[in-house]
């Protein structure tokens, strides 16, 4: 451990890229506290380099609280620009060793539960067979997480995207759906039009927007249907295994029962009442300038989805 009365830099130049890369890690790391365990120097030095860059640059970089950091507005431009600078400086040192094929450094990812367990894994896995070097966080979650905050390189989003500073790679498009195995077809019937659905079994998923209310499309004229669920489940893998269970009819993404679709296992209903389609698109950080372990990804991910039937 460093002496606290030290600051473990020897030049202005060294000095002012140090300092971008202690902020970094405390922002990726989430406190001072975490940051300094990871360079090894101590909590007080790390907070002193923070705030004499701040002091330097004229600006609030961070919000300090007794438990977490987070970016200012001016924070968030800089730290994207610093990941930028310091990622370029690691693709320079490896591509003079001769080992910029070669990621060394944690991919973080986040995608949707069902999706992450379907599409991003084998892709991980795949990257990681050819990038021996690499290790990879795959955080599967159904809610939006914030890149920033997070810390997170990449990110799938199923959704119309907001416009914002992030980069976005459009990879396929699915469909929302509905739909039943045909046991429970045979049974109850085949509903023709929205408003057969009163007279069915309802299964949602707070997995999925707005689980109570599904706005279906007749030609132009948009029908809000009210659900009223004799099961609701916390998870899509769970409202499927009702479906498929020929218990009911379930909302679902067309990729999530695509095989099960295809093996006759479920059966679509009410295709000419879905809404419009829903994007895909891989979401990060980084301007045209990515850092080599997120292109390395990037490239390997938009190759293997575009060319997936089941979400196009």
């Amino acid at each position: 451990m460093h002496d606290n009365s030290v600051t473990p830099f020897s030049s202005p130049l060294m000095d002012r890229f140090q300092a971008m890369s202690t902020f970094v890690t405390v922002v990726e790391t989430g406190g001072f506290a975490s940051a300094a365990r990871k360079l090894d120097i101590s909590p007080s030095v790390v907070s002193r380099v923070v705030t004499e860059l701040e002091e330097r640059l004229g600006v609030r970089l961070l919000t300090r609280t007794t438990r977490v950091v987070r970016l200012t507005d001016a924070g968030r431009g800089y730290f994207e620009d610093c990941r930028r600078i310091l990622g370029e400086v690691d693709n320079a040192e490896l591509a003079a060793t001769g080992t910029h094929s070669s990621p060394r450094v944690v991919l973080l990812i986040t995608a949707p539960v069902m999706f992450g367990r379907l599409h991003v894994t084998p892709i991980m896995l795949d990257y990681l067979r050819r990038h021996p070097d690499a290790d990879a966080n795959c955080w599967f979650v159904d809610r939006v997480v914030n890149l920033v905050d997070e810390g997170i390189d990449i990110a799938v989003r199923i959704a119309p995207l907001p416009d914002s500073s992030l980069q976005a790679i459009s990879v396929g498009r699915v469909r929302r759906v509905l739909c039943a195995s045909p046991a429970y077809l045979a049974e109850r019937g085949t509903p023709e039009h929205p408003d057969d659905l009163a007279t069915h079994t309802i299964v949602t998923s707070t997995g999925s927007s707005s689980p109570s209310e599904w706005r279906l499309y007749d030609g132009d004229r948009q029908v809000l249907v009210r659900a009223h669920p004799r099961l609701s489940t916390t998870t899509n893998d769970s409202a499927m295994a009702a479906a498929l269970a020929d218990f009911g009819i379930a909302r679902l993404m067309s990729y999530q029962v695509a095989q099960h679709v295809s093996e006759g296992k479920l059966k679509i209903v009410l295709e000419a009442f879905e809404p419009p389609v829903v994007p895909i698109h891989l979401v990060h950080r980084e301007g045209h300038h990515v850092t080599q372990k997120v292109r390395a990804f990037l490239d390997l991910a938009v190759a293997t989805l575009r060319a997936d039937a089941s979400l196009n």
